[in-house]
Formats: structure tokens, sequence, C-alpha cells
């Protein structure tokens, strides 16, 4: 039995790939790390697996110039994958952004509509990202970005558990307790929906804002079940995902979070389950961009105080500008030896050093 064991593990890297075991060691003696074909094209952000089969089927794939006629194969970083004549980036450190998706955008790389899209406000020198599920058209928000399509595709899911909330703006007529049943979930059309969570946050005629919690996040899901309930959604912002928070920073702005903190939010498990790798190298490492709206409208004022205007000088200690001097008047024997207004003059009033008049104090 272990002949016949050794003979078939001998046979499987063939079986699975067709590689010689000689393309995956380093220096004949280390093994490379190896993955499946799918997997490292979702990996670079460029579809999910599923799509990677079908486009590796239509012949859209070449693995070190050779095309590739099975999805069944693994490739190691040594390996050139090519998709449509354009060679696919080395693996890259697992990353994640927070975007404030405007309204009117569509989340989509491109739209058979020609609408905008959320790619339209991300800076060009960012590299290729996939979103983690996804925001209507009319949703603004936080919406996660990420270089890692495992990642995106394992925190979509209802499963992982991340808590997403939302400020909703109703037109309609409300009550708490209607809310308060949204906990134990709803049918609509059919659709089964889980718990929500709602209360109401300001009442105004017959709009409201309602504070919204929920963790499946269905197509539509807040839309369908107020509108079941008799309300008009008539405003949709996303607030947060998971832990991470949209807090005050501008729409259409894009803000990265530190390795170190996304791999404590995430956690060995979800760390083990989407396959992220905080031991690559970070290959395109883009700027920073503006992080809050205070510190955009605090730079904003800076530059229109210093626009058109000359950089004030510094002066040296124990000098005198000159403006200064001849602002300055001397009297003699009490008459008026500069202009009007200075030390002396029949009115009894002087002038400050900044030029203003002084007041006299009352006895």
């Amino acid at each position: 039995m272990t002949k016949k064991t050794a003979t078939k593990d001998n046979k499987q890297p063939e079986k699975q790939g067709g590689d010689k075991p000689a393309q995956h060691m380093d220096d004949g003696s280390a093994e490379l790390q190896s993955e499946r074909i799918a997997k490292r094209m979702a990996r670079a952000g460029l579809c999910s697996r599923r799509e990677a089969e079908k486009w590796i089927l239509a012949g859209r794939v070449r693995v070190n110039n050779k095309l590739l006629e099975t999805p069944a194969f693994t490739v190691t970083d040594r390996d050139k994958v090519e998709v449509d004549g354009k060679v696919i980036a080395r693996k890259e450190r697992t990353r994640l952004w927070l975007f404030h998706k405007p309204a009117g955008t569509v989340t989509t790389n491109q739209d058979p509509e020609g609408r905008k899209t959320i790619y339209d406000n991300l800076p060009e020198d960012l590299p290729r990202l996939v979103s983690v599920g996804r925001l209507d058209i009319n949703t603004e928000g936080l919406l996660l970005m990420t270089n890692d399509g495992g990642l995106s595709r394992v925190l979509e899911l209802p499963s992982t558990g991340w808590l997403r909330r939302y400020r909703v703006r109703v037109h309609g007529r409300v009550k708490q307790e209607e809310l308060d049943e949204l906990q134990n979930g709803i049918a609509v059309e059919g659709i089964l929906y889980g718990s929500i969570e709602a209360r109401i946050e300001h009442e105004q005629g017959t709009n409201a804002w309602l504070s919204v919690s929920l963790r499946e996040g269905k197509n539509r899901e807040i839309k369908k079940v107020f509108g079941h309930l008799g309300l008009e959604v008539t405003r949709l912002i996303r607030i947060s995902f998971g832990p991470f928070q949209l807090g005050d920073q501008p729409a259409g702005t894009i803000r990265e979070i530190r390795s170190r903190m996304l791999r404590d939010q995430l956690g060995e498990k979800l760390i083990e389950q989407s396959g992220a790798d905080f031991e690559a190298p970070i290959i395109n490492l883009a700027p920073e961009v503006a992080r809050s709206a205070s510190k955009a409208a605090e730079q904003g004022k800076k530059q229109s105080r210093t626009d058109g205007r000359k950089p004030r000088e510094k002066q040296k200690r124990g000098t005198v500008r000159d403006d200064t001097l001849s602002r300055l008047t001397t009297s003699k024997g009490g008459k008026n030896t500069g202009r009007p207004g200075a030390a002396g003059d029949s009115a009894g009033r002087g002038k400050s050093r900044s030029g203003k008049p002084q007041r006299r104090k009352s006895r």
C-alpha cells in the first residue's frame, strides 16, 4: 500500500496542473508556493474564480507564453500569466481601502448604459481594486475596496457576520413598534430577509431619518423591506461595514487601512478563509489622499489666505521695520510736530502703535 500511495502522490502534480515538479522548485531544494490559476486571477482582482475558468476555456489565458486549455492548472510566482495579452502582476500584499461612494455612480468596471462608475472617481495610480459587495446607483456611503479578490469574496458573505449600518431617510408615516417587528425577519415577495434593527432618529412631518443595522445585505434589501411597510426611501447612506467607519470622509475620496490594523480587524479565521497574504511585498504604493473633510477644509483655508499674497519676511531680532518708523512722530513743548492725531495735538488724543485712536478713560 505504501508503494501505491507513493506512486499516486507522485502523479498528483501532473494531474492537477500538468506541471513538472522541477517547475515548482527553487534551486532544486525549496518548494515554491503554488496555487490554482483561477485563484491567481481572482486575487489579482480580474474576476471571480468561476469567471476565470470561463476565460481559460475561451482561450484568453496564457502561462509562460503557452495557451492554457484547462483551469486545472497550478502556477507559482515564477510563472508568467497573461490574460488577453496583458501580464498579471506578481503577488502583492493584501490591502484594503475605504471609499466614500457618491450617489449616482455604478459599482462596476464598465456600464453598458454609459453611466458614471465608481472607478471614474479613483486615482489612476492605485492598483487594480475590486469592491466588497455592491451599492445601488443612488446609494451612497462606505464601500470597501481591496486588491485581493479572495478577501472581497469572504467579506461580502453573510456568514462572515459583519454588521452593516445605514442612515435612511424615508417618506411616510412609521411607528417604532412596526420597526421593532423587523428584528424577527420578514418575507417580501417570496424572499425571506433576516433580522433588521431599525429605530427612528428624527421625524419632521411625513419625513423621518432612521438608523438601520443588518448583516445580510441582499440586493436592494432596505428599499424593498421599507417599501413593504409603505415607506419610500429617499436617501440611503452606509456609514459602517464591520469594524470600519465612514466618519467625516468626503464623498468621492478613498483612504487605505494600515496593514497591521487590517490584520487585527480580520483575525486569523478570516485571514485563513480568504487566503489573505500580509507577507508579500507592496508593489504599487499609492500616495496619501485627503483623510477627512475637516482636514481638507483647513488646508483649503490656509491656501486661500496665502494665494495672491507675498510671504511675510522673517524679521531679525533687534531691528525695526521701515513702515513702522514712518508712523512715529515726536513732540516738543506740547506742540505737534507730526501728522494730525499725533501725541500733543489739541484734542488731547493720541494714537496707539497700530495707528488706531486711543479712547480716553473715564474717571
